[in-house]
């Protein structure tokens, strides 16, 4: 495997099994849907990606929307990890779960005063500031707590990350960042500005890139700049190269971790810089599945001159996993106890009431009503997207730790989804 040397979901005696648990144990515990974790998978693929930076001055800083399960940021901070930010909640859950300020990074392009003031009290590393006028209402809110602000500039280098359009952030058209050619500008004002403190250079150019070449041209246009600054008497404490590197959920070859950090690395020998990195999707996605059991199954006609379609109405939909409605994402969908037998072709389906509302195409299937399907790659933007459209209650997660299993999130209940609603009383 690309992404970790750890295949935590494998076949035995002729089920599916987390580590050592059969999943068929786990719905029968937990019941379905539910999300389920392989620890030993989850620290594998952090330390295969510390693994390829030996020697080197780095931090491996988590990007917490990808999985915000304290369990697992519990797990990546006593393993020496920082984490990357996009909002005051992912502050506190950081915090919560035991998680080092000082090694967090604060990215996003809507930062509020109260999420800039809980930073600042917090005490973490850096600000990626990612437009002017932040900056300035950053400077402002540090002065008026008295402290100074540490930040990089997030640069937008206009380089095509080859990915879906809609989580590519490294187009000149995308929200994301300062324009390259305004930032060196931009820094000049912030080395001048009393309550900011310049530190670094970041560049995040989107997610499930499975090239080296877009992150290497990011790379340099970002050097050049560096090498710019420094000609105006602007130090560059660190660069932070961003995450985005890709995980394999079809057929897709990402470079290994050990590749990608020893191109990066060859870019800045000679740099007395320190590197940061900021993968999500890579430490998790393929240390996660999605339980779901087959409700019904929905047979085409026969007769029909076009080819029958076949439904296999499951009990997960869009709001436990968001990504195959959202970006037609593909997800491997395999039975928990596959039978022999005649397979047919599917639309794997949820319950809610929306056309879109659908985990897989043309899957090639020998099921039966009351199966468990294991919905592969699912432990990135899986629980971390879910929804209670429809008042579904989100999903219990559940971790594996060998011939162990245990709840790291019980399952919502349903009374628990209107607790904070009111009806008014009549007049």
């Amino acid at each position: 495997m690309k992404t970790t040397d750890v295949n935590a979901f494998t076949l035995k005696n002729g089920a599916l099994f987390a580590e050592n648990v059969p999943l068929s144990t786990i719905a029968d515990t937990y019941h379905t849907p539910c999300y389920v974790y392989s620890k030993a998978a989850l620290i594998d693929a952090f330390q295969q990606f510390q693994l390829g930076l030996l020697g080197t001055n780095h931090l491996i800083c988590f990007a917490v929307k990808a999985n915000p399960s304290l369990a697992i940021l519990n797990l990546f901070a006593s393993l020496g990890a920082g984490f990357d930010i996009v909002s005051g909640g992912e502050l506190a859950r950081v915090l919560a779960a035991g998680g080092n300020p000082q090694k967090i990074v604060f990215s996003g392009v809507g930062k509020s005063h109260e999420e800039m003031r809980a930073a600042l009290n917090a005490g973490i590393l850096c600000f990626n500031v990612e437009s002017e006028n932040e900056l300035h209402r950053l400077n402002s809110v540090a002065a008026e707590m008295g402290k100074i602000a540490p930040i990089s500039l997030r640069v937008n280098p206009n380089v095509d990350a080859k990915t879906h359009p809609y989580i590519s952030t490294g187009l000149k058209n995308n929200k994301f960042g300062v324009a390259f050619e305004s930032a060196a500008q931009l820094y000049e004002q912030a080395a001048a500005m009393p309550n900011i403190a310049v530190h670094g250079v970041d560049c995040h150019i989107g997610s499930q890139i499975t090239e080296l070449s877009p992150f290497l041209d990011a790379l340099d246009r970002v050097l050049s700049l560096v090498d710019h600054l420094e000609t105006k008497g602007i130090s560059i404490a660190h660069i932070d190269v961003g995450g985005g590197i890709g995980i394999t959920y079809a057929d897709e070859t990402p470079p290994a971790f050990a590749e990608y950090a020893k191109a990066i690395m060859q870019k800045l020998v000679g740099r007395n810089v320190k590197v940061m990195f900021e993968p999500g999707r890579a430490l998790v996605g393929n240390a996660g599945v999605m339980l779901t059991k087959v409700e019904y199954l929905k047979m085409g006609n026969l007769d029909d001159a076009d080819k029958p379609k076949h439904f296999a109405i499951v009990d997960a939909a869009m709001n436990d996993l968001m990504r195959p409605a959202l970006y037609d994402a593909y997800h491997e969908i395999v039975a928990v106890e596959p039978r022999d037998g005649e397979a047919h072709t599917y639309e794997v389906v949820g319950p809610v009431c929306e056309s879109g509302d659908f985990l897989g195409h043309d899957r090639l299937l020998n099921i039966q009503e009351g199966d468990l399907l294991a919905v592969k790659s699912a432990g990135a933007y899986g629980m971390s997207m879910a929804s209670n459209y429809n008042t579904r209650a989100r999903a219990a997660e559940i971790m594996v730790d060998g011939d162990q299993h245990y709840v790291i999130r019980a399952r919502e209940k349903i009374e628990d989804l209107f607790a904070l609603e009111i009806v008014p009383s009549p007049r």
